[in-house]
């Protein structure tokens, strides 16, 4: 992919920290662009299972922080989350000439060289210490909720302090900004997550089907209990694409008789109902949220919950609707005007015009233009 060698590498030493590596989800797709503008950077990160991790971000050298050799750190690193700002404070970046930082979990923190900029491309700010901290201490164990309230002042002091070390913030959406300026004070450049856009294309207008599709992790805050509850009330198909096997087990109990469920599905079968829906429905508050671009990557659009990342990518009346309110009613009454409105018959053009803003090429010339906001 020739679009992709935008070439920001120039002899320069650079550092890239990351919370953690034990997956490849969104924030570890962004590393692998990252790597690929800085194919000689080294990879700092709390914990890390090679094993779980593409041959992009391998290739790299990746150094763990003292929080990896703790006792089954790759399975319980969340749980070492006291520990992880004095462990990045104490990582030598001395030689560097640059520093990014992927902040979701503590990753901002290290200390930088004096003529080193650092760049923190900020997925969130932690959520569980800031606007979920409640959300996360309600669902926790005993222990964790009386502990929660010890730990959380000070790491929520420390994560003001570190803030003011990052010389510029880069914001995956607009939503996110708004919450970088809420706690930490600090503006940021928005530059929208790389999407993997070329991997999904529209299907003809015979192969379409006639159901509707929620697919995700089937987490509380992801909402699928909205959607299962609306289509079961509208009475219409949806196909629900997701696990973990409990979720789907409790979900499955208060669905319709019209409701479907895949469970983990393979990426071909994700694909193709992508391809094929009627309409993504996305009844959640995200960050940014990737797989409405991928929908409408897919030539699809998307019924969105009208706050977070969504209203970021999701253009109301051409590639989708919002619904204002989060609850059964509004999505109900949003999947009847889209029933209304066309957009199901109005063909790929606009959806994929869309998702064409979250590429890796947009992505790569976004961190570019931050780096050279910074003096990187």
């Amino acid at each position: 992919m020739k679009d992709f060698e935008i070439d920001v590498q120039d002899g320069r030493r650079v550092a890239i920290i990351h919370y953690w590596l034990v997956g490849m989800r969104g924030g570890e797709k962004v590393i692998e662009a990252l790597c690929r503008m800085f194919p000689d950077a080294d990879i700092y990160t709390h914990v890390a299972d090679p094993s779980k991790l593409s041959a992009v971000l391998t290739k790299h050298r990746i150094v763990e922080t003292r929080i990896g050799r703790l006792p089954l750190a790759k399975k319980l690193y969340q749980k070492y989350l006291p520990l992880m700002p004095r462990a990045l404070e104490e990582i030598d970046l001395s030689g560097y000439d640059l520093v990014i930082s992927s902040e979701s979990g503590p990753a901002k923190g290290v200390i930088a060289p004096p003529d080193a900029p650092h760049l923190c491309y900020c997925h969130s700010p932690m959520r569980y210490l800031w606007d979920q901290y409640h959300v996360y201490r309600g669902g926790a164990g005993l222990m964790t909720r009386l502990m929660m309230p010890q730990l959380a002042h000070g790491l929520r002091n420390w994560d003001v302090n570190s803030a003011a070390r990052v010389d510029g913030f880069a914001a995956n959406s607009n939503f996110v900004a708004s919450r970088i300026r809420k706690y930490w004070r600090r503006e940021s450049d928005v530059v929208a997550p790389p999407v993997a856009i070329e991997d999904f294309s529209p299907v003809p207008k015979d192969e379409l089907g006639d159901f509707y599709l929620w697919c995700g992790e089937l987490a509380p805050y992801k909402r699928p209990d909205l959607a299962i509850e609306a289509f079961r009330r509208l009475d219409l198909p949806l196909v629900v694409i997701g696990g973990p096997d409990d979720a789907v087990n409790k979900l499955k109990a208060k669905a319709g008789p019209k409701t479907t469920f895949l469970g983990k599905a393979p990426f071909s079968v994700l694909k193709d109902h992508m391809a094929r829906c009627k309409a993504l429905v996305f009844p959640g508050e995200e960050d940014f949220g990737i797989v409405p671009v991928e929908v409408m990557a897919s030539g699809r659009p998307v019924i969105a919950y009208g706050r977070g990342g969504a209203l970021d990518s999701v253009v109301d009346g051409l590639t989708g609707l919002f619904f204002e309110e989060q609850s059964v009613d509004a999505l109900v009454d949003s999947v009847e005007r889209f029933e209304r409105s066309g957009l199901a018959d109005a063909g790929p053009r606009a959806c994929v015009a869309r998702a064409q803003d979250f590429s890796e090429v947009k992505f790569r010339a976004g961190i570019a233009s931050s780096l050279a906001r910074i003096g990187g």
